[in-house]
């Protein structure tokens, strides 16, 4: 009688575990987006976008943010749908391209044969939000890889304010979006200012 009572209590805890398990909440997957408003029809300037650097600790699934001093919180069941690097990185591809209406836009590494006449680096440093906005921090280099020449190194701190209330994850992806599609136009701005500059140049000398 005791083992049989035994084993009625084993069934019945791994009952309640399994139960448990199956109630766990589903988790959402979200994507980062490209603000881009029309195809591109032009090859000119050609433009590498990478590498792309991301902290570590933004380096996962799920999406986390700061909190008060140095506490951080994970939504476990928030999750981004592709590594963050990779999302960012294809964002600005497609931003970059609308924005410089050239179809060749390409991500590194990229071939020694056919290396882009722009090449942009892009370091964030923080990329947040709370019950107030979303916020970037990044690092970007320009430079001319053909040439291996430097343009500029510039560090943006850019920002999108969010609906007032308490954080929602649902808002967190078109606002990172938007903050990308800010810095591509930063980007995008320099790149052009810097193409018609050596296109004038050139023409002058002709």
């Amino acid at each position: 009688m005791k083992t049989i009572l035994t084993g009625i209590l084993v069934v019945s805890t791994l009952s309640l575990l399994l139960g448990g398990c199956g109630t766990s909440p589903a988790s959402n997957y979200y994507l980062l987006s490209a603000q881009a408003s029309e195809r591109p029809s032009g090859i000119k300037p050609s433009l590498g976008v990478g590498p792309i650097e991301i902290p570590e600790y933004l380096n996962r699934n799920a999406f986390i943010y700061n909190r008060d001093g140095n506490e951080l919180h994970i939504e476990n069941f928030e999750r981004w749908a592709e590594p963050l690097d990779s999302g960012i990185e294809r964002v600005l591809r497609l931003n970059m391209a609308s924005l410089l209406n050239s179809e060749d836009v390409q991500a590194y590494p990229w071939s020694r044969s056919a290396q882009p006449e722009y090449g942009v680096k892009v370091s964030v440093l923080s990329l947040d939000a709370n019950d107030r906005r979303a916020s970037l921090i990044a690092e970007w280099h320009l430079r001319r890889p053909q040439g291996n020449e430097t343009i500029m190194r510039r560090l943006s701190e850019l920002h999108h304010s969010l609906p007032p209330g308490p954080i929602v994850a649902a808002d967190i992806a078109p606002a990172y979006s938007e903050l990308l599609q800010q810095l591509s136009e930063l980007i995008a701005a320099a790149i052009l200012e810097d193409y018609a500059q050596r296109n004038t140049e050139g023409a002058n000398r002709d």
